[in-house]
């Protein structure tokens, strides 16, 4: 850690200097902005060059740009960042008033700092980016032990699902109730009760224990701390008050005394408004501007095999409302018929009905599935109102009736064309992941992860990964 925060120093101590010279070169050579009164050498700014890099990088270390907290957003780092630089350009322009017998270009040194920010920035981008590619295959990954499998816990294994480029590859979990404490969730083993802790950490090679007990563990807690402290394993504690996470919290003070106030948890109805027009844009694009590619898919179908070009079934809407979904017919007419001679072939697990090399299928159903051309009338769906471009997998009632209390989450919100689940695996994924996923997506949702997922849909769909 202390070697990654020293290159990271020696990169922006170059970037600083590289924003200084074409921060010189802008003003003198290239004359941006305002025409420059006077000329000076570049040797007249060695010595305030030395002040800059030295002011940044006092002002990086005082401001925790070095910070080693683990898989920081780019904005998270930008805004130390952004602090610091301009604390040492505002100081580096107070010096030059120092230097009277040396005439500086003030606008020179607030171009120079304008670069600063914009190269380290970019810098951090990329190696944020590089950073989430290499955890996502795996590499410099931490194991991760979740202590508490209640609700809070199921949010840290759910967050751990939807986010692998945190870094984190849990290793387990553990629950002194028995039964939480005996049964997997999804890729995630029960590993016993609570006490196994300390054997656990060495049979797994834990980096880090996530504690997620309820308030009233505190003695349990510090006997997992003072464990994890013998063990020099880091330990982190969840706040359990009410199960809340930060977003449904307001923290304010009462004459002094600090409160704990609950947001409501209805979801934004201005965003909700924006997701809504977006749906329709969207649905109306694609059904006109893809509507003679479907024509030709339609008549492939139709000259494969006999029966009806569109399949409809009853999937579980917003709310546990029934709604018939419509999708491009990829199997034979009498599917639904011989599938329960095709049970004992089942490679899903839980409720969930798959077979890599399902019969049924033909062979223009291969090709609409793998690139998901066949759930293309769905925006017909998105259309009615009954679906959205982007939200949660749109559920077979018999699977919606294995719900537990948790998984129920993910009906607040429209089923989705695409989602969270859909880029993370399809059909590879376990039942519980797919649950998992969906709920992140309710409990997280925003604009700006519709964007992302839709973005990254393409290139899955492409790619056909998990699709059959």
């Amino acid at each position: 850690m202390l070697r990654s925060r020293l290159w990271l120093l020696a990169l922006d101590v170059v970037l600083v200097n590289i924003g200084f010279v074409l921060g010189y070169l802008m003003r003198y050579e290239w004359r941006f902005f305002l025409e420059v009164g006077f000329d000076a050498p570049y040797s007249v700014y060695i010595p305030l060059q030395l002040i800059f890099t030295l002011a940044f990088v006092a002002f990086f270390l005082v401001d925790g740009v070095y910070s080693d907290r683990r898989s920081p957003s780019w904005l998270d780092q930008m805004y130390p960042i952004v602090n610091a630089a301009t604390k040492a350009t505002v100081l580096a322009l107070a010096i030059t008033f120092v230097f009277r017998p040396l005439v500086y270009s003030r606008l020179m040194i607030a171009e120079a700092g304008v670069i600063v920010i914009a190269l380290v920035g970019l810098s951090r981008f990329i190696l944020i980016e590089a950073a989430a590619a290499a955890r996502r295959s795996g590499k410099g990954v931490a194991n991760v032990l979740v202590v508490g499998a209640g609700e809070i816990g199921r949010s840290v294994l759910r967050t751990l699902v939807a986010r692998p480029e945190l870094g984190y590859r849990c290793v387990g979990f553990v629950d002194d109730d028995p039964g939480r404490g005996s049964a997997d969730i999804g890729r995630f083993p029960a590993l016993g009760s609570v006490d196994n802790v300390p054997q656990l950490l060495k049979e797994h090679k834990v980096d880090e224990v996530v504690v997620t007990l309820p308030w009233w563990a505190q003695t349990k807690i510090l006997e997992l701390a003072r464990v994890c402290q013998r063990s020099n394993v880091r330990i982190r504690v969840a706040p359990s008050l009410l199960q809340l996470n930060l977003s449904r919290i307001d923290v304010d003070d009462f004459g002094g005394i600090p409160m704990i106030s609950l947001r409501e948890t209805r979801l934004n109805p201005v965003g909700l408004f924006i997701k809504r027009v977006i749906d329709i844009a969207f649905a109306v694009l694609i059904l006109l501007g893809l509507s003679p590619f479907l024509g030709l898919i339609a008549l492939l179908i139709k000259l494969e095999s006999p029966g009806p070009v569109i399949f409809t079934q009853t999937r579980i809407g917003k709310n546990g409302e029934p709604f018939k979904v419509y999708k491009m017919r990829s199997m034979v007419v009498n599917a639904e018929e011989i599938k329960d001679e095709l049970r004992p072939y089942n490679e899903a697990d839980g409720p969930l009905f798959k077979i890599k090399r399902d019969p049924r299928i033909t062979r223009i159903g291969g090709f609409i599935r793998r690139t998901s051309v066949d759930e293309l009338p769905q925006f017909w769906n998105v259309l009615r109102g009954e679906m959205s471009v982007v939200g949660p997998r749109p559920q077979l009632p018999e699977e919606a009736a294995h719900y537990q209390d948790w998984q129920k989450e993910r009906l607040r919100m429209l089923p989705g064309v695409t989602g969270l689940s859909q880029i993370s695996g399809r059909s590879e994924l376990s039942f519980d992941d797919t649950c998992m996923l969906d709920v992140y997506y309710v409990e997280n949702w925003s604009l700006g992860m519709d964007v992302m997922i839709a973005l990254k849909t393409l290139p899955y769909m492409l790619a056909a990964r998990g699709a059959y």
